[in-house]
């Protein structure tokens, strides 16, 4: 245990002066080994008590004083249910005096006080301690001339006080101890709380919509039951069926992958069921298939609404009863696999237009998974975006951010791409512009810019605050001054960039002021494409 966070605790703090001021002692700490490492360090206040002072200060004393020290030491740790202060006598025949400290049961140390004497020296004694001093520190023997008289001298009443204190300290230490650990598991809980909430498995978000997704997330993950995933390409469906399967029950079995939109219906019936030798041409050998695979896992068909109505027939068979017949075989095998499907259709529409199984249909949509396209969960913008730039972070690059423009035309953007667009932008930012601390929105993709600010030029960042018709006139007044100085002050081809009249243009020009700051040569009406 670190006891250097316990030295300055008020209560130790006031002990410690208590002690000194009344007794003429020290208060120290030994850890569960029976060290005081303020003596190793040679970090303490020398003692009042000229005797152990002198003894701390020569190497031979400083040993025979530890030594004294874990003979307490052993004293505690042979008594293991006392938790009352404990005397012994140290090597020059002075008084210890120390409480043991234990924390949740299990024993830490304890603080002591030593070098008083529990009676009067009488003239032998002091003679046997100037005998002792004799051996460890004889360059001392003149300056402890006397030095007997001024022992502090602890009677029965004093040393229960003494103790008393001793014993409470170590309360309050074990006390604070208790409390700090209670505070670290609630602040490691609350971490956990919001790490599984706000970042499942490698699903990052905050929003309302995300947190919904999460908490179907967390109820479904523990069932065995069939999940059907619903959502746009680059939500990120994979990543919320692997956070699934490694937060249930199966998450130490395979989790097997298979994009139904890959092969061809041959090929996909053989990739899910395997086939036997001889089943058609180059089938050299028997070949397990990926729901053999998966088996006890978890198996994530990814665009299942690109299954031919064949392999529909075959699948609903798989999940209604747990077997299946490889290409070519004879002999149903059984599996034991959880299903967890994905699809960017509607299927609910696939199957009204007789694309989609009715029956397989309702078997795979047990349970339902709608993940919100990124344009619905724009309040997860910064997370992610901050995310991608720390996952996408090479050495030697000093980018640290995105330039406030950069940011806006981001956030105004629809990302139909959704999170796999964004990574992949974020990633040719840091290819781009690694060598910039901030990332200016010069960089973006033409395409995003072009989105966001048709025909260039600056992005004009809306209000959010004010009256609407305030900020509406405040962002129609800056698009106007900007489209003017882009264009050079060419009302007709401005007036068709936004799209109304060049009559109409004119009136908002003279209504917001903008004509009088046209450059001396140029004519604000004349000038013409």
């Amino acid at each position: 245990m670190d006891f250097e966070k316990h030295q300055n605790l008020h209560t130790i703090v006031m002990l410690r002066d208590v002690i000194r001021k009344w007794w003429q002692v020290e208060l120290s700490f030994a850890d569960r080994h029976g060290i005081v490492h303020d003596w190793q360090r040679g970090d303490f206040i020398p003692p009042p008590n000229d005797f152990c002072r002198h003894s701390l200060g020569a190497r031979e004393g400083m040993r025979r004083c530890a030594q004294s020290v874990r003979v307490l030491h052993e004293k505690f740790k042979a008594a293991k249910n006392l938790r009352r202060s404990l005397f012994h006598d140290c090597h020059l025949r002075l008084s210890i005096v120390g409480a043991p400290l234990y924390i949740r049961n299990e024993y830490e140390g304890f603080l002591f006080v030593e070098g008083f004497a529990r009676q009067p020296l009488t003239p032998g004694d002091g003679q046997v301690l100037m005998g002792k001093m004799r051996d460890i520190a004889p360059g001392a023997l003149l300056e402890l001339e006397g030095a007997a008289e001024r022992v502090p001298v602890l009677d029965g009443s004093e040393l229960s006080k003494l103790s008393d204190l001793l014993e409470f300290a170590v309360t309050e230490i074990a006390n604070q101890e208790v409390e700090l650990t209670r505070k670290e598991e609630t602040i490691q809980s609350m971490a956990s709380e919001l790490s599984n909430r706000y970042r499942f498995e490698k699903i990052i978000g905050r929003s309302g919509a995300m947190n919904e997704v999460f908490r179907l997330m967390e109820k479904v993950a523990n069932s065995d039951s069939t999940v059907l995933i619903n959502g746009e390409s680059g939500t990120g469906k994979e990543l919320v069926a692997r956070a699934i399967h490694h937060n249930g029950p199966r998450k130490d079995k395979p989790f097997v992958v298979q994009n139904c939109s890959a092969f061809n219906d041959n090929l996909l019936e053989s990739a899910l069921f395997g086939h036997t030798r001889g089943a058609f041409t180059g089938a050299l050998k028997d070949k397990k298939g990926l729901f053999e695979v998966a088996d006890t896992g978890t198996f994530f068909l990814d665009e299942v609404g690109d299954m031919s109505p064949a392999l529909q027939v075959k699948l609903l068979r798989v999940l209604q009863e747990g077997t299946f017949l490889p290409v070519g075989g004879t002999q149903s095998r059984e599996v034991d696999v959880r299903v967890i499907a994905a699809t960017h259709k509607d299927l609910g529409e696939l199957v009204k237009r007789g694309e989609f199984r009715e029956d397989l249909f309702y078997r795979i949509n047990v349970i339902r998974l709608q993940l919100p396209p990124l344009r619905e969960r724009k309040d997860d913008l910064p997370v992610l975006i901050d995310h991608f730039l720390r996952k996408h972070h090479r050495e030697g690059q000093r980018a640290r951010g995105l330039a406030p423009e950069a940011l806006g035309i981001l956030g105004a953007y629809a990302w139909p791409g959704n999170i796999r667009e964004l990574e992949n932008e974020i990633e040719r930012l840091l290819v781009l512009g690694g060598e910039l601390e901030v990332i200016p929105a010069e960089l973006l993709s033409s395409r995003i810019r072009d989105a966001v600010v048709p025909g260039g030029g600056p992005f004009i960042a809306p209000r959010a605050h004010g009256k609407l018709h305030e900020a509406v006139e405040s962002l129609e007044k800056e698009m106007i001054h900007q489209g003017l100085v882009r264009t050079r002050y060419n009302k007709s081809r401005l007036s068709r960039e936004l799209g109304i009249s060049r009559s109409n243009l004119i009136l908002k020009i003279s209504r917001y002021g903008l004509d009088k700051g046209i450059p001396e040569g140029l004519d604000a009406d004349e000038v013409e494409a």
